[in-house]
């Protein structure tokens, strides 16, 4: 499989950032049903194991973030690990109007695929009370598809605050692929997501699919086994932030 999507290095320097003591810095871990990015399964329906850092200090951003994969074995490489790198900034633009800039890497170690799935993205986001719109476009390759550059993604969600700590999360998102040959892997996904905070530990359950052309037959994005990684699913999560 070649997998479409994710990351980020964060080129801000030190001497931009705010004082230290203005920071902030938080850590999650979690395990999931199935690592889902942009609907289309990585770890082939099989369980994953995540967890991230962040830090923060006057609008400026920085964090890491790795999941277990399996899409780069399944392909012919030699990496079971995914490892973002990002940084960007935050800021209002009037009461209840706010934006994100920032860059995201995506890093798939000793990978040993003969494109690389390393991908560079650069994103920009406006928040409105509970919606939010995304766009993230690829100045890299995109996760190993030739002359993929300029791909883009368009994200659109919202998160409604249901009652003691209950929330609902719909989304709609569409992965464009650039590149002569590389329509087909272009598809529009779904999401929606209930999730429940007790006290930082964070309980979610998500249905996620992806509407993803077929080739001769067979799914644009495929197990091994030939199964449509991006079949709609019920992910279930549990998170703890500290």
């Amino acid at each position: 499989m070649r997998k479409l999507l994710l990351a980020t290095s964060a080129a801000l320097t030190l001497g931009a950032l705010p004082s230290v003591s203005m920071a902030d810095v938080a850590f999650n871990i979690g395990a999931f049903t199935e690592y889902r990015y942009r609907a289309i399964s990585q770890t082939r329906f099989k369980p994953a194991v995540q967890g991230g850092a962040d830090f923060s200090a006057g609008g400026f951003y920085l964090g890491t973030w790795a999941s277990t994969i399996k899409w780069i074995k399944d392909g012919g490489g030699d990496s079971d690990i995914e490892l973002d790198l990002y940084g960007g900034y935050k800021g209002e633009i009037a009461k209840d109007l706010s934006y994100d800039v920032g860059v995201l890497k995506y890093i798939y170690p000793s990978h040993k695929l003969a494109v690389s799935p390393n991908t560079l993205e650069i994103y920009g986001a406006i928040n409105s009370g509970p919606f939010v719109a995304k766009y993230s476009h690829s100045t890299s390759n995109l996760f190993g598809f030739s002359d993929s550059k300029g791909s883009g993604y368009l994200d659109l969600a919202a998160t409604f605050e249901i009652a003691d700590g209950w929330s609902a999360t719909p989304h709609l998102g569409y992965q464009k692929v650039k590149g002569r040959g590389n329509g087909i892997y272009s598809y529009t996904e779904y999401a929606l997501t209930v999730s429940k905070d007790f006290s930082g530990v964070v309980f979610s359950a998500a249905l996620i699919g992806a509407s993803v052309d077929k080739v001769a037959g067979v799914p644009a994005y495929v197990s091994p086994k030939g199964k449509n990684l991006g079949r709609g699913s019920v992910v279930l999560g549990l998170k703890y932030n500290f």
